[in-house]
Order: C-alpha cells, then sequence, then structure tokens
C-alpha cells in the first residue's frame, strides 16, 4: 500500500515538473504581420496582397483604392500604414482583417511614409508638396508639419543620430526634396541643417551606422555620412528603386530597373572606409524590380516587380527561390516583423497608455519564463533525491 502511495505521488511530481516546462516554453501568439511568414505588396490589383511565405502564393488581398504606394507595419504587426496618393489620402488598417482603422487627407498626394518607432510618430509626404506631416499611429491625428524647399521624393529616420538641443539623444527626419536633403530633430521640430544634392535626390535608407544612401533622380546611388554630411557617389547609369538592408550585417540592396538586376553594397562608412567601385553582388531580377524588403534576420529578400510578379530571395545563398504572380504593378514591398511580436491591437489609446501595455505585457512572460525556470531548477533535485530514496528502499524490501 506504501509502495502505491509513493508511485502516485511521484506521478503527481513528474506531472508538475512537465507543466512547468510547458509554462516555461508557452508559444508566443503571432502578431498579424509576423515574419517571415508574411509578405506584404502594394499595388496590385486588388490594391495590397499579402503572401504567405512557406506555401509560396497570394492568401489574402485587401481592398485599398488610390494606387496605393508605401505601405508600413506598426511595431507589433497589428496594424498597417497605407499612402493613396491618387485620393490625397493615408489610412490606417487592421493587418489581420484589412478592415480600415483610421484615415487622414493630407496635401501633396502622399505616397511616401516613414515611421518613428521610438517617438511613436508616423510621417508622410509626396511630391506634389513641399511640406511632411507627423501623424499619431494610433488614430491619425495630425501632430505636426515641416516645410521643406520643394516637393517631397523620399523620407527616413535616422535613430540617434545625434544630440538635440535640450541635452538628450534624439532621432533626425531626413527628407529628400529638389535638390537636396533636409534634416529635422524629431523631439524639437527644429531643422538641423541641409545638404545640396544637384544630382535630385529621390529614395533614402538609413541603416545602424553613419551612413545615409541616397538614390538620385539622375541615376546615381550616393552615400552621406550622418556626422561630416560628407556626399560620396557609390553607383551610377541605372534607375534605381526603394532600397532595404540587412539590419545584421548592413549590407544595402538597391533594385536597378534599367539593368533589371538587385545590387548588393557592403557597408559603407565616409572617412573610415573605402568607396567600393562596383557592388559586392549583382543579383539579376528576372523582372524590373521596383522595391526590395529584407527580413531582420537576414534571410530572406521579396522583390516586388513591375511585371506583376514578387521574387522571393534566398540572401545566403544570393538566388531567387520562387515568383508569385501578384498581378497589377507592385509598387513598395515590406515584411512583418521577426521575430514576431506578442501583442495584438486593442482599440485606438494614446501613446503612453499603448507603450505601457507593451512593456507590462512583454515583462509579464519574462517573468513567467523565469520564475518557472527557477521553480524547475530548485525542485528537480529535491524529488530526484527523494525518487532515489525511495527506489532504495523498495529494494531493501
Amino acid at each position: 500500500m506504501r509502495l502505491v502511495s509513493e508511485r502516485w505521488q511521484w506521478t503527481v511530481a513528474l506531472f508538475f515538473i512537465c507543466s512547468l516546462l510547458n509554462l516555461s516554453f508557452i508559444p508566443r501568439a503571432s502578431a498579424d504581420g509576423g515574419a517571415p511568414n508574411l509578405a506584404y505588396v502594394s499595388g496590385t490589383s486588388s490594391g495590397i496582397s499579402v503572401i504567405d511565405v512557406g506555401q509560396a502564393k497570394v492568401t489574402k488581398t485587401i481592398s485599398v483604392l488610390g494606387d496605393p504606394h508605401t505601405i508600413l507595419l506598426s511595431q507589433d504587426g497589428g496594424l498597417l500604414y497605407v499612402s493613396q496618393p491618387t485620393l490625397g489620402q493615408v489610412s490606417i488598417l487592421r493587418a489581420s482583417t484589412g478592415r480600415l482603422f483610421c484615415t487622414v487627407h493630407l496635401p501633396g498626394k502622399p505616397s511616401l511614409l516613414a515611421i518613428d518607432t521610438v517617438m511613436n510618430i508616423l510621417y508622410a509626404a509626396g511630391s506634389g508638396s513641399a511640406l511632411v506631416t507627423a501623424l499619431n499611429p494610433t488614430n491619425c491625428k495630425i501632430l505636426n508639419t515641416f516645410e521643406v524647399n520643394g516637393p517631397v521624393y523620399g523620407l527616413a529616420i535616422a535613430f540617434a543620430a545625434g544630440s538635440s538641443i535640450n541635452g538628450g539623444v534624439s532621432n533626425q527626419i531626413w527628407v529628400a526634396s529638389t535638390d537636396g536633403l533636409t534634416i529635422f530633430d524629431d523631439q524639437t521640430h527644429q531643422m538641423l541643417g541641409v545638404v545640396p544634392f544637384p544630382d535630385g535626390p529621390q529614395y533614402l535608407s538609413i541603416p545602424p551606422g553613419e551612413t545615409v544612401y541616397v538614390t538620385t533622380r539622375r541615376g546615381s546611388v550616393d552615400a552621406v555620412s550622418l556626422k561630416t554630411k560628407e556626399v560620396r557617389q557609390i553607383l551610377n547609369g541605372g534607375i534605381f528603386g526603394t532600397m532595404d538592408y540587412d539590419a545584421l550585417t548592413g549590407e544595402v540592396y538597391v533594385p536597378d530597373e534599367q539593368h533589371q538586376v538587385l545590387n548588393v553594397l557592403s557597408p559603407v562608412d565616409i572617412g573610415v572606409s573605402a568607396i567600393p567601385r562596383k557592388p559586392e553582388q549583382v543579383i539579376h531580377t528576372q523582372g524590373t524590380p521596383e522595391s526590395v524588403a529584407i527580413t531582420s534576420d537576414g534571410l530572406l529578400g521579396f522583390i516586388a516587380l513591375r511585371e506583376g510578379k514578387v521574387a522571393m530571395l534566398d540572401l545566403i545563398a544570393h538566388r531567387l527561390v520562387y515568383t508569385v504572380d501578384v498581378a497589377g504593378t507592385p509598387h513598395f514591398i515590406i515584411t512583418g516583423l521577426y521575430p514576431p511580436a506578442v501583442l495584438d491591437i486593442p482599440t485606438p489609446v494614446s501613446n503612453a497608455t499603448s507603450s505601457q501595455q507593451t512593456t507590462l505585457l512583454a515583462m509579464f512572460w519574462v517573468t513567467v519564463f523565469f520564475a518557472s525556470l527557477l521553480t524547475i531548477i530548485i525542485v528537480t533535485p529535491i524529488l530526484v533525491w527523494q525518487l532515489r530514496r525511495s527506489l532504495k528502499a523498495e529494494h531493501r524490501r
């Protein structure tokens, strides 16, 4: 009878250990745009098409009018930010359903978007106006406007790029206009300077580091030092689309529509490293590349092709894996966040509340994990010792 009782106790103990292990490794709920599961492409026949990477096909379409161009995802992948230049507006949609969250009408046929994830501000602009509009990305409310010297052709955020006037570390808003780059402080909203660009700056990409990459309307790719504002040319003789970078290696991927290739540029630090005379790699795209998106784990790339297709790229092997028909004329492509976020999007809330919810939920799961792990470390040796003691006693009997 005693032996049965002890065995029952050990059954309960083992169940307890397994439960703790399961609790420690609870699978996190993927956000709506968790990558590399999904890729979003604008300008398709429906407006926006969603590609399931694993299935290599379009699994959902989102009906969006206004010839959508730039599209971005919120930090948790729950909201999709969409520029609609022909309607003169920017809309925020729920990524999971495509349902309209909010919308705002803006001047200048806004086609460009950039998001400051630190200050939680969405910026929008277009080539029909000299204004850049700052928006609240949770309710479409206009927060501020910035004026430059001509139509806007490019937008990007330089994170922790310098010291603000109030003494803290600030991000910078870089704006490409007619013949120069205008720089603003994201905290004080003051203009920090202008970099002359007679070739006509267009698309911007600012990876971690000290360099801004700029395509020009005259067919070149230039590097600009964040510190000194010195400009050096890297490539010329092409028609270059929207760029992206590998956050792990610092490599910059530049689509060349004229030659139907994707140029891979080694990271440049002006004043420290030599400017490369040619791309590190040239990948033939089997179509006219308009835009490229690189997953943040540095494994996959997605190329939007003008011919109504999206090509998936294996970045390790630098080769195309497959193409997906999306129809229409793709303008822009993004992938969701990787690793996927835990959060889902609630109804519109203030920036402070949203940030607090994010922090508290993350802290909760971290606490659960380490508490479970600590319990296992303490309880397991005691249970093992008792088991060995019981087995020895049973053997003596």
